[in-house]
C-alpha cells in the first residue's frame, strides 16, 4: 500500500488528521491507570470522597474527550481511504483502457475484474485500518511500557519482554500471511475466470450436456480455494488467542511479583492497580494490532496486485499528428508481418495489398486465416512485427489513436451493445446525430421494420449486451452505429453471420447506394464479397489471391474451392 500512497495525495489533511486525534485518544487512555492509581492510593486511602469524586468527574471527561477524538479520527479515516478507493479504481479504470490489445490478452478480463473491485477494495480497507491504528496501538504498547517503567524497573523488564515476544509473533503471521494472500486472491481469478466463461457459454455447455464436468471443475477449483483460505484463516486466527496468553502471563507475573513488592513497600496498590491497566492496555493495543496486520497484509497482497497492473506500460505509442489530406489510396499494407505471441508463429506473413478510395474490398478465407487481424492492425489495435501500414498515405504510429480510429467505422464480428436507449446506443459512432440520421442510419442497416414495431422507438431500452434483441438484431443495430458517423473506412467484419441471404444482400445494395465510405467486407460468405472490387483470399496468414470474383474463379484454386463448397451447400439445402 505504502508504494500506491500518491493516490493519498488530494486527502493529506484527512490522512493526517486521522492518525493525529488517535493518537489524542491514546494520550487520554494512558492517563487512566495514573488516575485511577491516585484516587486508591489518595482518595480511598485517606477517606477523601471529594477528591474520589473529583478524580471520577476527570475520568468522565477524559472519556467524553476520547469519545470525540475517536469520533473525528473514524470519521477523516474512512474519507481518506474511500477518497484513495475512489481515485485508484478511477487510475486503474483509465490504465486497463490505455492498453493495447496484447495487454489485455495477457493480463485477461477475470484477473482485470477481481483488481479493480476485489483487490482495491481490499486495499481500501487496509488504508482505513492503518490511519485509523497504525499510530494509536504502538503508542499505547510504547507509552505503557515507559510508564511500567517509570513505576518500578523490574515490572518494566516484564512489559519489555511481553512486548518483544508478541512483535516477533505478529512478524511472523505476516511472513506466512502476506504471500498467502497473494496466492489466494490468484485462485479467486481462477474462479472468476471459469464463472464468467460459464456464464457467457451457458447455452453451450447445455446443449452439450456438460453441466455435470463444469460443475466438478468448479468444485475443484473452488476445494483449492478453500483449502487455501482456511490455511491463511487458522494462521491469522492464531494472533488473539496467542496474544491473550503472552499478555496474562505478564499479569500473572505482576500480580505475583508486585503482591510482594507491596507487601515489602516497594510499591503502593494504586501502583499495582496502574501496572495491571498498563498490561491489559497492552493487550488490548497488540490483539487490535494483530488484527491490524491481518488486515494489512492482505491489502498490501491486493494493493501489490493493483500496482502491476499500474506499472504495466501499453506497447503502443501514440502519435502525434492527424492527417487531413486525402490521397487516392485510402489504406496499404506493405510486407506486413505479425505475431500474437512473443516467439509464437506468424498469424500473417508478407501481407501487400492497396485500397483506393472508394473502392470496396472484400476479404475471404477459412476460419483461422488471418482476416479479422488484418483489420486489428489496420485501426492499430495491435503493432505489426515487421512490414508497414499506412492509412490515407501516412503511417499508422504517426496518428494520434482518436484521429486514426476516428476514419473507421468498425462493425465487429461480435455485435456488442451497451445498456442504453436505441439512440444513445448509435449515437456512439457520432455523438451528436440527429434523430432523423440516426433512423436513416438503421434504414440502411435494415432495422427500419423493427424499430417501426417499437412503440418507443428511439427511446426503447438496449438491455446489457443486447440480450432482448436476436442475433440479427444486434449485428443490424451495430452496422447502423458504424454508418451514422460516416466514416471514411466502413470495416464490415463477418458482421452478417446472423442474417439471412436475403436482408444480407438488401444490407449490401443499401450500403452501396447510401454510402460514400470505402468499405471492407470481411466474410466467410463468397456471397457477401463476390460483387467488391477487390478480393483478398487469405489462407493461413498468407494472401493466396488477389482480384476480382471473376478472375479468382480463373487463377485461385482456394477461392474456387471456397466458392464450389458453398454453392454445393446451397444446392443440397434445396
Amino acid at each position: 500500500m505504502w508504494k500506491l500512497r500518491r493516490f493519498l495525495k488530494n486527502y493529506k489533511k484527512e490522512a493526517i488528521i486521522a492518525p493525529l486525534f488517535k493518537f489524542f485518544e491514546a494520550a487520554l487512555e494512558l492517563v487512566v491507570p495514573i488516575v485511577m492509581a491516585e484516587i486508591i492510593d489518595v482518595g480511598i486511602k485517606n477517606g477523601n470522597e471529594m477528591y474520589c469524586y473529583f478524580m471520577a468527574f476527570m475520568l468522565c471527561c477524559f472519556a467524553a474527550m476520547g469519545l470525540g477524538c475517536s469520533l473525528i479520527a473514524q470519521y477523516y479515516a474512512a474519507k481518506a481511504a474511500h477518497g484513495y478507493g475512489t481515485e485508484l479504481r478511477t487510475a486503474v479504470y483509465k490504465k486497463i483502457n490505455s492498453f493495447s490489445h496484447a495487454e489485455l490478452d495477457s493480463l485477461g478480463m477475470p484477473t482485470l475484474i477481481t483488481r479493480i473491485t476485489a483487490d482495491i477494495n481490499q486495499s481500501e480497507k487496509g488504508v482505513n485500518r492503518f490511519l485509523r491504528l497504525f499510530l494509536r496501538s504502538p503508542f499505547i504498547v510504547l507509552g505503557a511500557l515507559i510508564a511500567s517503567l517509570i513505576i518500578d524497573w523490574t515490572m518494566g523488564l516484564i512489559f519489555l519482554g511481553v512486548t518483544v515476544a508478541m512483535g516477533l509473533f505478529i512478524w511472523l503471521i505476516m511472513a506466512i500471511t502476506i504471500p498467502k494472500n497473494g496466492k489466494v486472491q490468484r485462485a479467486l481469478d481462477e474462479i472468476n475466470g471459469i464463472t464468467r466463461e460459464n456464464l457467457a457459454g451457458a447455452r453451450v455447455v447445455r446443449a452439450f450436456s456438460m453441466q455435470d464436468e463444469e460443475i466438478a471443475n468448479f468444485k475443484k477449483k473452488n476445494a483449492r480455494l478453500m483449502k487455501m483460505q482456511t490455511v491463511l484463516g487458522v494462521v491469522s486466527s492464531l494472533l488473539n488467542p496467542v496474544t491473550y496468553v503472552f499478555v496474562n502471563l505478564g499479569v500473572v507475573l505482576v500480580l505475583y511479583l508486585g503482591g510482594n513488592f507491596v507487601y515489602n513497600g516497594t510499591l503502593t496498590q494504586g501502583e499495582i492497580s496502574a501496572l495491571i491497566n498498563y498490561m491489559s492496555q497492552i493487550l488490548l493495543a497488540l490483539v487490535v494490532f494483530a488484527n491490524l496486520v491481518v488486515v494489512v497484509a492482505s491489502g498490501s497482497a491486493s494493493s501489490a496486485r493493483v500496482k502491476e497492473v499500474l506499472d504495466m506500460h501499453s506497447s503502443l505509442v501514440e502519435g502525434t499528428k492527424e492527417n487531413a489530406e486525402y490521397p487516392d489510396t485510402v489504406l496499404e499494407f506493405k510486407s506486413v508481418c505479425f505475431k500474437y505471441n512473443a516467439g509464437g508463429d506468424n498469424v500473417l506473413t508478407d501481407i501487400n495489398f492497396t485500397l483506393k478510395r472508394g473502392e470496396t474490398l472484400g476479404i475471404i478465407g477459412g476460419t483461422g486465416s488471418g482476416k479479422s487481424t488484418v483489420i486489428n492492425l489496420a485501426e492499430r489495435f495491435y503493432d505489426v512485427d515487421s512490414g508497414e501500414i499506412l492509412v490515407d498515405g501516412m503511417p499508422v504510429k504517426e496518428y494520434k489513436f482518436k484521429a486514426l480510429r476516428s476514419k473507421f467505422g468498425l462493425v465487429p464480428q461480435k455485435a456488442v451493445l451497451f445498456k442504453n436507449t436505441v439512440r444513445g446506443n448509435i449515437k456512439w459512432g457520432k455523438a451528436d446525430a440527429t434523430d432523423e440520421e440516426i433512423v436513416r442510419a438503421l434504414e440502411i442497416a435494415q432495422m427500419k421494420d423493427v424499430l417501426d414495431s417499437w412503440n418507443v422507438g428511439l427511446d426503447k431500452m438496449i438491455e446489457q449486451g443486447g440480450r432482448n434483441l436476436s442475433g440479427g438484431q444486434r449485428q443490424r443495430m451495430t452496422i447502423a452505429r458504424a454508418i451514422v458517423g460516416n466514416p471514411e473506412i466502413l470495416v464490415l467484419d463477418d458482421s452478417a453471420s446472423a442474417l439471412d441471404y436475403a436482408t444480407d444482400y438488401r444490407l449490401r445494395k443499401a450500403i452501396t447506394e447510401n454510402c460514400k465510405s470505402t468499405v471492407i467486407i470481411v466474410s466467410q460468405r463468397a456471397s457477401a464479397i463476390m460483387n467488391a472490387d477487390k478480393i483478398l483470399v487469405m489462407d493461413d496468414g498468407k494472401i493466396v489471391g488477389t482480384g476480382t470474383h471473376e478472375e479468382l474463379l480463373k487463377k485461385c484454386e482456394v477461392y474456387k474451392e471456397i466458392c464450389a463448397s458453398q454453392l454445393a451447400a446451397k444446392g443440397g439445402a434445396k
